[in-house]
């Protein structure tokens, strides 16, 4: 029976590109692969010429010879589709089998897996500051529980420093296949745990890691202006790499306490000042604190209300990375006296009588109500 074009088994053009060739390759293996298709008895052929076409067609000089001559390019030993034995299957089955199914081989093994080395973790480090360390900037001293390099094999992982030798059962791969049935199944080598590599004799410090739990004391410089959330990195202050890999990196998260004087919001601050009733009243001259540890004097215009604000520029929090302050925002709140003398209610009634129309807000909002009322009787 004469072979089908490979295109055709594709189910591409002959223009297609590599990316279509895969795309289609993947869409075809997935229709016809044997395990979805086990009342079919044709599947497993029809996958074999699948894959039989993609090697082919893959590879660039292979597909130029097709081109020009067909199958006949590849008859009498001349490699390519007709005469593969079932490694050549596996081998171009291997290439995106991965992409089909995911985790079932368990990745491929990439230089990562085939280096001894392997680069350590990243940390992370939560840090509380106060208002006025973010506002004026700190330096702090943290103590950070990490691994560190081994100092007696010098983070090699064996004894006296020497160098680990290659993994008898991977080659140094840190992957061993297993053939099973048509296609070769990959997984991490059971002897090196995918390094590649074993230590022969394990040093004892570290029992064969190259590195050690220690904890270390840092310190760190807190730039003025950070808030809750800012993330500030430490390249190569975090754990030790395996077998002398690069340090990863620390990652420090600042938090800024709540204030009991002071609100933020970015570089804005708020302060919520009371002021007596009288002074609301007659206006005068308060004082009011400051981030920075001093004062300002506020001008409180006679007949403030609660809620009125005033705001002093630049005395807000510094931008992170510059351009100046932000602004302090004053909030009035008018306090009501309480546990009043006789004679104070006294004077407070007779002030009462002399001020009927002195309550702008309170004579407005009563006339809006009795509106209301009228117009509900009607």
């Amino acid at each position: 029976m004469a072979k089908r074009d490979y295109y055709e088994v594709l189910g591409v053009a002959r223009g297609a590109s590599a990316d279509e060739l895969k795309k289609a390759y993947r869409q075809k293996a997935k229709e016809l692969h044997p395990d979805r298709n086990s009342s079919n008895p044709d599947a497993e052929a029809q996958f074999k010429d699948v894959n039989e076409a993609y090697d082919t067609l893959k590879d660039d000089t292979k597909r130029a010879a097709y081109d020009r001559y067909g199958h006949a390019a590849f008859e009498g030993g001349m490699g390519g589709g007709g005469g593969r034995g079932q490694g050549d299957f596996a081998s171009a089955f291997s290439d995106v089998f991965e992409d089909l199914f995911g985790d079932f081989m368990g990745g491929r093994g990439g230089a990562g897996g085939r280096s001894r080395a392997q680069r350590g973790s990243d940390l992370r480090y939560n840090l509380r500051v106060t208002l006025e360390e973010a506002y004026a900037g700190v330096q702090k001293t943290i103590n950070v529980p990490a691994s560190v390099a081994c100092a007696s094999c010098n983070g090699t992982g064996a004894e006296g420093g020497a160098e680990p030798v290659t993994c008898p059962t991977c080659s140094g791969m840190g992957k061993v296949r297993a053939q099973q049935g048509f296609f070769t199944v990959e997984r991490t080598c059971p002897t090196c745990g995918g390094m590649g590599q074993i230590v022969k004799n394990p040093c004892r410090a570290c029992g064969g890691a190259g590195r050690i739990e220690k904890e270390r004391a840092l310190s760190v410089n807190i730039p003025a202006g950070v808030e809750t959330g800012t993330r500030i990195r430490l390249a190569g202050e975090g754990e030790a790499g395996m077998r002398g890999g690069p340090t990863g990196d620390l990652y420090i998260f600042i938090e800024v306490r709540e204030h009991p004087i002071f609100q933020r919001d970015g570089v804005n601050l708020y302060c919520r000042v009371p002021v007596a009733i009288t002074a609301a009243a007659l206006g005068g001259d308060i004082d009011v604190p400051t981030i920075d540890g001093g004062r300002s004097k506020v001008k409180v215009p006679a007949g403030s209300q609660t809620g009125k604000q005033m705001r002093l520029r630049s005395k807000g929090m510094p931008a992170l990375r510059g351009g100046g302050h932000g602004d302090m925002l004053i909030e009035l709140a008018v306090e009501t006296p309480v546990n009043l003398t006789a004679r104070q209610k006294e004077l407070l009634r007779e002030f009462e009588k002399l001020s009927e129309d002195n309550n702008p807000e309170g004579s407005s909002f009563f006339t809006k109500v009795k509106g209301f009322w009228d117009g509900m009787k009607g």
